[in-house]
């Protein structure tokens, strides 16, 4: 958590967390999913989550809406990304690293193309 060393830093950090939250509500033309159940959040989801915020405010993106769900119920795969866009059904992501979700944000979201090495088997 930040330090709070004056009215300035309030305001900034409350700025921030408004604009965090509006990517998570703002309806998008491609959705995120992030399974934040307790398996989910134990194996490192909040990291994944943090790291594709990051990645969307980090690269001024739009038309994106990062919702957050309870436990998908594939334990051995969390944390589990789920991304839908227009184009393509929704692809199911697995063992999602901030790393592997930065790669999915830059292939996936951006370029339309889905990484091979994140999917879940069908």
């Amino acid at each position: 958590m930040p330090t709070v060393k004056s009215l300035e830093d309030l305001k900034r950090i409350r700025e921030e967390a408004l604009q965090k939250r509006e990517i998570k509500s703002t309806p998008g033309s491609v959705q995120i999913i992030v399974g934040m159940g307790t398996p989910g959040i134990a194996a490192g989801a909040r990291e994944t989550l943090k790291a594709i915020l990051s990645f969307i405010e980090e690269q001024h993106l739009t038309n994106i809406t990062v919702r957050q769900t309870g436990n998908i119920g594939m334990d051995s795969w969390e944390p589990i990304v789920q991304v839908q866009s227009a184009e393509n059904a929704v692809v199911t992501y697995g063992k999602v690293t901030p790393f592997a979700a930065r790669q999915i944000m830059e292939q996936h979201v951006l370029a339309g193309k889905i990484v091979t090495d994140f999917v879940i088997p069908a």
